[in-house]
């Protein structure tokens, strides 16, 4: 016999109590615990299992057989492609076109393959819309609008396509649960039964989620657990370039990026990145790192400017890179150069606001603010590669090979990198002029022009 449990959770964390309280106990957020009734049944029910332990030497090694998205860059942020059998989380904030370029991708994974598109949000007629709008050329998309997950279960195991979307977790309901749709309980109830379906039928099922005002996937930490792989799709109102970033990978690297362009057919790939992130005018204030996201190298120019201050405590602002990586380089400069920064402003960009995560920009970082204080152009047609120690030093960054071939390609003629302890220059001597240094004042000293 059945019962009424009643359980309280709080919407943010998704911790469950017995009763309730003004402010979640885990979290510390206020007014975001819930009351929500469960289903109490037996705790021991029959099930068959066919399944046994087995040893590793008798599991099939053969390679993992993936399927092309349809976009290389959103198959490089997959590891390669898409798995069968594999949960995809995608994210991002309203509007930054999710449900753009999972349209896109499963009109050109349909052309191949049986893909079913599962919309809760919108009515077909919407979508057919968009689809118009895409100039998309399939006619084998199957597009089902629903939003009761015992209906879309249903339709799933109907169909049996290879490919199945559904946009998105939050607008489903398990009518079994009384709890609103959104909620926590039900975005886990719904994506652990998706998630099971995925792996019994051998299913590729990726699911679109929100994300909420801090920028993190609503729902409980328990979704990103529960899938195999996490993307998020990133950019703002401004740019009309978009990035995806893979933020946890079972099949493949969690670092790796795919670069987009949002034009009014869709979402367009940027093949080469280095082409929207950096000018080639030689100006002072302005240099060009190369920067690693994955395995990809790209260039980025790095602004700066130096002015001035009219104020007790001088301002420090930063675009694409953290402010505490340009106090720290900003430290070093005053200590090992000594020049007194304390008396200007300093403004520091990257070129279209990228993020910069990698230290090897250090060296770009501290020659653009000293050119842009001297108020003189760096070497012409170069490149700044290196990570600075507290000591002045000029680090060690890892794949410098890649980096350096990366700015030959571009046509960059002088690189200014940290000592090698083998010698490239025999590889490169035709492509690109390969100055090594080993401290920031001979990086200086080489870089800025008289």
């Amino acid at each position: 016999m059945s019962s009424k449990l009643s359980t309280f959770i709080c919407q943010n964390c998704g911790t469950e109590t017995s009763q309730y309280f003004g402010k979640c106990l885990n979290c510390n957020s206020w007014n975001s615990i819930v009351e929500e009734i469960k289903s109490k049944g037996s705790k021991h029910q029959d099930i068959q299992n066919n399944k046994k332990a087995i040893r590793f030497n008798e599991i099939s090694s053969k390679k993992i057989s993936r399927f092309t998205s349809g976009f290389k860059e959103l198959d490089r942020v997959l590891g390669g492609g898409i798995v069968p059998g594999s949960v995809v989380l995608l994210g991002g904030e309203p509007g930054i076109g999710k449900s753009t370029i999972v349209l896109q991708s499963a009109g050109k994974i349909s052309l191949n393959e049986e893909v079913l598109y599962v919309t809760a949000e919108e009515s077909l007629e919407q979508v057919k819309i968009r689809w118009e709008r895409l100039n998309q050329k399939s006619i084998n998309l199957k597009i089902f609008a629903e939003t009761n997950l015992s209906l879309i279960i249903d339709e799933i195991k109907r169909v049996n396509p290879s490919f199945a979307i559904i946009d998105s977790i939050q607008a489903i309901h398990n009518h079994e649960m009384e709890s609103s749709p959104g909620s926590v309980s039900q975005v886990r109830a719904c994506s652990s039964e998706l998630q099971n379906l995925a792996k019994d039928k051998n299913i590729a099922l990726l699911v679109i989620g929100h994300v909420t005002k801090d920028g993190a996937l609503a729902g409980p930490k328990t979704l990103e657990h529960l899938v195999d792989v996490v993307i998020s799709f990133e950019g703002d109102n401004i740019s009309s370039h978009r990035l995806l970033r893979g933020i946890k990978n079972r099949f493949g690297s969690t670092f790796e990026i795919g670069i987009f362009e949002m034009i009014e057919e869709g979402l367009r790939e940027i093949k080469n990145p280095s082409s929207i992130f950096t000018n080639k005018e030689n100006i002072s204030g302005v240099t060009t790192t190369i920067t690693n996201e994955g395995s990809r190298p790209f260039a980025v120019d790095i602004q700066a400017l130096v002015n001035k201050t009219f104020y007790s405590n001088p301002r420090r602002t930063t675009t694409g890179i953290s402010i505490n990586r340009l106090h720290q380089i900003l430290a070093v400069i005053e200590k090992h150069v000594g020049i007194k920064l304390s008396e200007f402003d300093c403004y520091v960009a990257t070129g279209g606001g990228f993020e910069i995560n990698d230290p090897s920009s250090d060296l770009g970082v501290a020659i653009s603010i000293l050119s842009s204080l001297k108020n003189i152009p760096p070497l012409t047609s170069s490149s700044f590669i290196g990570e600075l120690g507290l000591s002045g030093q000029v680090r060690k960054t890892k794949n410098l090979r890649a980096k350096i071939e990366e700015a030959a390609r571009l046509g960059i003629q002088n690189i200014v990198v940290p000592k090698l302890e083998e010698d490239l220059n025999d590889n490169f001597k035709h492509l690109i002029n390969i100055k090594e240094v080993s401290s920031i004042n001979e990086a200086i000293e080489y870089s800025l022009l008289q």
